[in-house]
């Protein structure tokens, strides 16, 4: 049973619909399965599981994942945090949290994330989960692919990557300098 599909589980009884679950079981398979109608369904179906049920941190996790798949960032990084505020100790909060500021790229945030779930990992497949996503942030950083969060968007390092060419990529100067 794959880790998502244990969160469902593990909710207390008629908190999720029916439907609600089909449609989580289609989006843990393969989010692409899903129609935007669907995805939007599934949004609001969960929002008024967690108006229902605020102290639910499982159900902030599942809501939070949903909103990324029909590409609601913002409003599911707060559904995230909330989650991580109301069960700091939760392997999947934890986990999902540093999978959305990964995907974000921003690392350092994915990092603190990725670590504090493998600390609460209780099983192999938890722990196997966080040192592949621990695995991938090595590898963003080491790439050079990181945003490094909002503080400073106008760094000087920043702005040299930009106009500084890569092997075989072309600088962004020159870009511009090209004849269009």
């Amino acid at each position: 049973m794959s880790t998502e599909n244990a969160i469902v589980s593990t909710l207390p009884a008629g908190v999720v619909t029916h439907q609600s679950r089909g449609l989580l079981v289609r989006m843990f398979a393969d989010p692409h399965l899903l129609e935007p109608a669907e995805r939007g369904d599934l949004v609001a179906q969960l929002r008024q599981a967690v108006e229902e049920h605020p102290e639910v941190s499982e159900l902030r996790v599942l809501l939070g994942m949903a909103m990324c798949v029909n590409f609601e960032v913002q409003p599911a990084i707060e559904e995230l945090r909330t989650a991580v505020q109301l069960a700091p100790q939760s392997f999947i909060a934890q986990l999902k949290m540093g999978e959305l500021w990964m995907r974000l790229r921003v690392i350092d945030k994915a990092e603190e994330h990725t670590k504090r779930a493998g600390l609460l990992a209780r099983n192999g497949a938890q722990s196997e989960l966080a040192r592949r996503q621990a695995a991938t942030l090595r590898t963003i950083r080491q790439q050079g692919i990181e945003r490094g969060g909002y503080r400073n968007l106008l760094s000087l390092g920043r702005l040299r990557r930009l106009f500084t060419p890569k092997r075989g990529v072309p600088a962004l100067a020159n870009f511009f300098t090209r004849g269009a």
